[in-house]
This record gives structure tokens, sequence and C-alpha cells, in this order.
């Protein structure tokens, strides 16, 4: 992967080189044709050349004779030259601003000579055509000098050939030595990125130390806050499905044991020699068991509606310290209550919640019960309602610190099934409820001291 990712680096890197070398070369070939179509042709320029091209325009015919103009003469004395007008024979018939030494007749190899070397006195010549007349315009001590070159265009091909060769050979090597080294800087830590995510997917979620990571620094670090972040949800998840088959089995020893009743008093009743006040009191036992395994599984259902958000609350403003104090009332009125110590203090009369009352009143008496079952006769239980919310508070046995983080997530619960309000779910239900109003249940608790449950729910 990392020399793959390096290739894919320099190929990138190549392509880049060979375009600039493309579009350089395409802009010098436009400049020198530029140049060669607008610089050279200019005759109010430098060039001597553009300059000679069109310095016919200040010539003209009089009588048949060339005549040099006097726009023509002023020109030549800015440019710093002079001018001979030559016949077909290479007579001077015309000029100007020539110096006295000048010879008043050309031959053709005079006037190629001169065009190519100069001569002594080193000055440039320059040559143009004026109808059917021929002008040599001169400069002394021009910038302009003509060199002459002879070249073989084989040798010139072979030696361009080779020297373009030795360019893109060296860069090349410049690429590949530029580029693997930034590899090691860029294509390292991708591929090190790479591998780590395939770790992830691999559910591997150990931290691992970044290094020198360079500009992948925060990348490398949001990495391994995922990594952390899924360890955690994987813990919980486990966690969860741990609790889960806890639920399953404890359901399954619950529904096991009254079963295991109804069956075997089912079996008896079948019998010839059971009396008549024994059938009912077979009958009685197969009732209550039968009344016990459905509340355990409504119970059950009940929980499972409202982990996924499927049980709709039907919600009303309610004066918590009236409503609290009429289902202590109810409670205390029911003969199995009656001998328990259970006291109300309310100290917020205005205090009013949204609440689903039904719902509401299940939890409070969940928490109740849940105090009376595991606790002996002799308990107090003290129900307020303050400004903070209501709290159910017990003189009793109280709960282990090792067990309190999980009164809520697993069956806590006494092994009296006997008790119709054993199903052991009464808790998880409970705070199910109370989060479903947007609440929460807090519990504290002390061996030997007792236990408090507080029910908040928020403004």
């Amino acid at each position: 992967m990392k020399w793959k990712l390096t290739t894919r680096y320099l190929v990138s890197v190549l392509s880049i080189v060979f375009i600039i070398i493309f579009i350089n070369t395409f802009i010098l070939i436009g400049i020198l044709y530029y140049q060669n179509t607008h610089g050279i042709n200019d005759v109010s320029g430098n060039s001597g050349e553009g300059f000679t091209r069109h310095f016919s325009g200040y010539l003209s015919l009089e009588d048949g004779q060339p005549v040099i103009s006097d726009e023509g003469v002023i020109a030549l004395q800015e440019f710093g030259g002079w001018i001979q007008v030559l016949d077909d024979n290479g007579e001077v018939v015309a000029a100007a601003l020539t110096p006295n030494d000048l010879p008043t007749h050309y031959s053709p190899i005079e006037l190629v000579h001169r065009y190519k070397y100069m001569d002594d006195t080193f000055t440039t010549y320059f040559i143009g055509k004026f109808v059917s007349y021929s002008y040599l315009i001169g400069v002394l001590d021009s910038k302009e000098e003509r060199a002459v070159l002879m070249v073989n265009a084989q040798s010139v091909f072979s030696y361009v050939t080779k020297a373009l060769l030795f360019i893109v050979v060296v860069d090349l090597v410049i690429v590949i030595l530029v580029g693997l080294l930034f590899s090691a800087v860029l294509t390292k830590p991708i591929s090190f990125m790479i591998n780590r995510i395939a770790q992830l997917k691999k559910r591997d979620f150990t931290v691992q130390e970044t290094g020198k990571t360079g500009i992948y620094q925060s990348v490398f670090s949001n990495l391994n806050d995922v990594s952390e972040t899924l360890q955690t949800h994987d813990d919980e998840r486990m966690k969860l499905e741990k609790m889960r088959k806890e639920w399953i089995s404890h359901v399954s020893h619950d529904l096991k044991t009254p079963l295991a009743s109804i069956q075997g008093y089912a079996e008896l009743l079948s019998e010839q020699e059971v009396t008549y006040l024994e059938r009912l009191e077979f009958a009685e036992v197969i009732s209550r068991k039968s009344i016990y395994m459905k509340e355990l599984l409504d119970d059950f259902n009940l929980t499972l509606r409202l982990r996924n958000q499927e049980m709709p609350l039907t919600l009303k403003e309610t004066r918590i310290e009236s409503f609290v104090r009429e289902l202590v009332i109810e409670l205390l009125n029911e003969p199995q209550f009656a001998k328990y110590d259970i006291s109300f203090i309310g100290e917020e009369p205005n205090l009013t919640w949204e609440i689903d009352r039904h719902l509401m009143k299940r939890t409070i008496l969940n928490l109740i019960y849940n105090a009376i079952i595991h606790n002996d006769e002799e308990i107090s239980i003290a129900i307020r309602v303050t400004i903070d919310g209501i709290s159910i508070e017990d003189n009793g046995k109280g709960i282990a610190a090792h067990d309190l983080d999980q009164i809520f997530e697993r069956y806590y619960r006494g092994t009296n099934t006997e008790n119709i309000h054993g199903t052991g779910l009464g808790m998880a239900i409970a705070r199910d409820i109370v989060e479903a109003h947007g609440g929460s249940v807090r519990l504290t608790s002390e061996v030997g001291s007792g236990t408090m449950v507080k029910i908040r729910l928020s403004e």
C-alpha cells in the first residue's frame, strides 16, 4: 500500500513537470512568434531590419528617379544611419547622410559581403527593396550586429535530441528523489492511517502512539479518540448483552418455579384420593401462581416498551403533594400493609408536574413495595414531597455498595416469590417510567442504615 501511494505521488509529480515544460515551451514559442511578427516590424522601434523594411514609405519617384523625402531624412538622423539607393547595375542614384568615403558603385559580391560581415568601420548594413531599386542603409557602431552561423542540420538535430534526453533523465532523477523525500512525509502517514482504519474495522480498538505525524497529527489524534469511543460503546454493548442474558435467565427461572408448582398441583388434582378441601387448596395455589406469572410477563413487556420508547404517556398537570398523599392513604387502607410504619410528609403543596398518573402511581408503589419486601416488618418508611421532588426513605437493612450501580439494571429481589409484588422488575420499571417523563431516579444507601430513593422531574 505504501509503494502504491508513492507511485501515484510520483506519477502526479511527473505529470505536473511535463505540463509545466509544455506550457513554458508554448509560451516561449508564442513570445518569439509575436516578436517576429510585431516587434521587428515596428519602424519606430530600434530594430534595423524593421526600420529598413518600412523605410520604403519615405521613398518616391520623380521623373522616374527615386527621391528621399524630408521625413525620411529626419527618420535617418533619429535612427543614426545613412542611405544609398542603387539601380539594377549597383550604381548609386540617390543618397542621404552618407559618409564621404563610401563607394558609388557596388558589385553583388560587395553587397553580400557588407550585408553579412560589415566593413572596417564597424558599420552594420541593411538592404531594402523599392520598386525596381534597392537601397542600402548603414548604421555606424550599431547595437545590432549580424553573425553568420553555419550549421549541419543533422548534427544539430542529433545534439538537440541528446540534450533533451539528458534534460529529461535529469528531471526524472530529480523528481524521483523529491518524490521519495516527500513520500516519507506524506504517503507514510497516509499508509499508517489506512492501516489504522483497517485495524478499527477488525474491532481492534487499541490506542496507538502517533509519533511524528506532522500535518496529520490531528487526524491520528481523532482516530485515537474514535478508538476510545468505540471501545466504550463495545464495552457498553457487552454489558447490555450480559444484562439481557441475565434478564432472560431470571425470567426463565421465575417462570419455571410457578410452572413447576402448577404442574405438580395439577397432577395432584387428577388423583382419586384427593378430598374436596384439598382440591380447593390446590386450585387456589394454581390460581396464585398463574396470577404471578401473568404479572411477571406484564412487567417484562412494560419494561421492554419503556426501554424502546414505545409506551405513550397520558400527561396531566398534577399537584404532587395531594397525589402522593392519596396514594399513601390508599396503601395504608389495604390490610396487608396496615401493620407497617408508613408516614407522609408534605413540604411543597404548590408543586405541580405534568405526569401520567397511572404510571407514576405504579412507580411510587413499586419503590414502596421494594422497601417493604427487602426489610423486616419493624421497618419505618417516610415519603416526602419537597421542592426537589419525591423521596422514599427507610431505616432498613440497606444495600451493599457494589450492588448500588446495578439496582436499576437487573433483577434485585428477594427469594420470596409468594408475594404478589415480587416479580423482581419493580425497580427497573420505576426508573424507566421516570426517565420516560424526562426525569431521573437517584438511590443512596448504606448497609445497616437504610435506603433513600429520590424522584425528580426536569422543570
